[in-house]
């Protein structure tokens, strides 16, 4: 009787623990989860940031998706214009009175903004040699490097990612990203763009497996014909070249070994708009050495 007694006492003090931490949660904040797991997952696979990062710092800069920042301008991660924003912008009281925040059509554009925003900023750097599953040294990477003024800024993501156990998201996208890849490519950002540096043996196959995107694109978004075969070294692109180069580059010089496509791979630029620039049909050639080559 004594042994049921004490198994009795054991469950209905699991079940009171269970019950505290049921109340604990929030309703608003399971509504989020549930609603952007998939996405902040997504990105993960392309941009190696921790799922349970991305869902707790939108959880915590947008109120769960309530505040006026993300409900009037799909900001959920509190990024503010900087010199460098030329999109829709939103003005908002926060350190300061009326600061300049960035605005997006979708919360996906929040979304990959803010995978971006990580990527290319270089005080940011050091955190992408963590682990993926390494929230916690994430969290307070990101408090280093100054992302928020909050002092507990750290300690909020960590404790949002445990009670809600977002962890487990960045072990189910790892599982399904990493299976089958035993060595991934190190994603970059240049021209505002995601790409790879592919190596000798890959294919559009091996590459849209990896980063969750379909062999089309992968040929599509690099302008090349469906029996190439990579050699290795070249700049593969992840998501669609712009119609010009990004602001800073009006124009290139023509190097030794250039052609119109290679101009258009490094700058990120389709070709056929490279051509309408130049005022130039594909059967013009290779532009000579030394000529200039418009950007915009």
């Amino acid at each position: 009787m004594k042994r049921y007694l004490i198994l009795f006492g054991i469950l209905c003090l699991l079940g009171n623990i269970l019950t505290v931490s049921a109340q604990r949660r929030n309703q608003a904040y399971e509504e989020y989860i549930h609603k952007y797991r998939e996405l902040a997952i997504h990105e993960m696979k392309r941009y190696r940031i921790p799922a349970s990062i991305t869902l707790a710092q939108g959880l915590l800069e947008s109120g769960a998706g309530k505040s006026t920042l993300a409900r009037k301008s799909n900001n959920h991660f509190g990024i503010k214009c900087g010199s460098g924003w030329n999109g829709k912008r939103a003005y908002h009281t926060d350190d300061a009175p009326n600061e300049c925040f960035r605005a997006y059509k979708h919360p996906k554009d929040s979304y990959e903004d803010h995978s971006k925003f990580l990527r290319t900023k270089t005080r940011y750097a050091f955190l992408f040699e963590l682990k993926v599953t390494d929230y916690k040294g994430w969290a307070r990477g990101l408090k280093k490097a100054g992302y928020a003024t909050d002092p507990r800024y750290a300690n909020r993501l960590i404790d949002i990612i445990e009670l809600y156990d977002l962890y487990e998201y960045d072990q189910k996208g790892k599982k399904d990203w990493m299976k089958g890849v035993t060595n991934p490519h190190q994603p970059y950002l240049a021209n505002d763009l995601l790409y790879i540096i592919a190596r000798e043996g890959d294919t559009f196959k091996s590459i849209a497996k990896e980063f969750d995107l379909s062999k089309k694109k992968v040929r599509t978004f690099n302008e090349l014909p469906k029996d190439y075969e990579f050699s290795g070294g070249e700049v593969v692109y992840l998501e669609e070249k712009h119609k010009h180069a990004t602001n800073g580059f009006i124009s290139c010089k023509v190097y030794p070994g250039d052609s119109m496509y290679t101009i258009a791979q490094r700058y990120g630029v389709k070709l056929k708009y490279l051509y309408r620039l130049n005022d130039m049909k594909p059967e013009d050639g290779v532009p000579p050495v030394g000529s200039i080559i418009w950007l915009q």
